[in-house]
């Protein structure tokens, strides 16, 4: 009774991959995509990218024979949680809450699975950064979006404060506690915009700090886009990394060192530091993994 949240973490797909019956042999090699990445990118590579590359997982899925194990496990693994949800909603349709409830499905993260030589999430590319997102809305304010999707930037931190609109409550209120920005405008077909999104990664409690030299404060790296541009900026005095993720949707391309995309550089190095008088609603936010 009452307005009411339940977050439901499937700790799946994840490793360790074991994968109960009927799900561990759903899947074989004809389902495993081709990996995204390119022999370019171990050319001039990026230090800290280069870093990342000769980490032990990174070097596990760089061999095909472990894509090969891993992906179908993987796979089954999310067809186990398509189904528990499906039990959900289930219950959902039978209790007659599927028509006040709420829905999103998304996730912490991607998955590399050998896409640019890596495993794991650790690092910006879009195989990591651009998780699924997923909402049902079923009030009927929202059926001018129903059924479409929609490029707009979001940001995980998004979701309390629509959990928040949702439930009754003014998140503008919360400014103070909450930087994110509630999304019912953009569900409910507002002209909903956000210039930036970002992500913060700290990497100096891990042997690729040492292997870099490089201290607790400088171990980390930031990443900016603007739906056009993506720039991951370093510690240390390292230089950027830049994607044109129009021309070059699959990131195959660093422009860091470009002189021709300075000013594009320049850019979006001005917004990853808010001023040093900026209220908590007015600093840049980050998803941390």
């Amino acid at each position: 009774e009452g307005p009411w949240c339940a977050h439901i973490s499937y700790i799946k797909p994840h490793w360790p991959y074991i994968v109960p019956a009927p799900y561990h042999d759903m899947y074989g090699a004809n389902h495993v995509p081709a990996p995204t990445r390119s022999e370019d990118e171990w050319r001039d590579v990026h230090p800290v990218f280069g870093a990342f590359l000769k980490g032990k997982v990174a070097e596990a899925f760089q061999r095909e024979e472990v894509r090969q194990k891993v992906i179908p496990a993987y796979m089954g693994l999310i067809k186990q949680c398509d189904d528990q949800m499906g039990v959900l909603f289930d219950w959902l349709e039978a209790t007659g809450r599927m028509e006040d409830t709420m829905i999103v499905v998304t996730s912490d993260h991607g998955d590399y699975l050998g896409d640019h030589w890596l495993g794991e999430k650790t690092f910006c590319h879009d195989a990591s950064v651009k998780v699924p997102m997923i909402v049902y809305d079923p009030s009927p304010e929202a059926d001018v979006t129903r059924g479409t999707s929609s490029n707009a930037l979001v940001q995980l931190i998004d979701l309390a404060p629509t959990f928040v609109d949702v439930a009754g409550g003014d998140a503008s209120a919360l400014d103070h506690v909450l930087e994110g920005t509630s999304l019912l405008p953009l569900l409910r077909g507002q002209d909903q915009t956000r210039d930036h999104a970002f992500c913060e990664y700290d990497f100096s409690m891990t042997p690729l700090a040492n292997r870099l030299d490089l201290d607790t404060a400088e171990a980390r790296l930031f990443m900016v886009t603007d739906g056009h541009y993506k720039l991951i900026e370093f510690g240390g005095g390292i230089r950027p990394m830049l994607f044109d993720l129009h021309d070059d949707p699959q990131e195959l391309v660093d422009l860091g060192e470009s002189a021709d995309h300075a000013g594009v550089i320049d850019r979006l190095s001005g917004v990853t530091t808010a001023p040093e008088n900026a209220t908590p609603g007015e600093r840049r936010s980050f998803i941390l993994f």
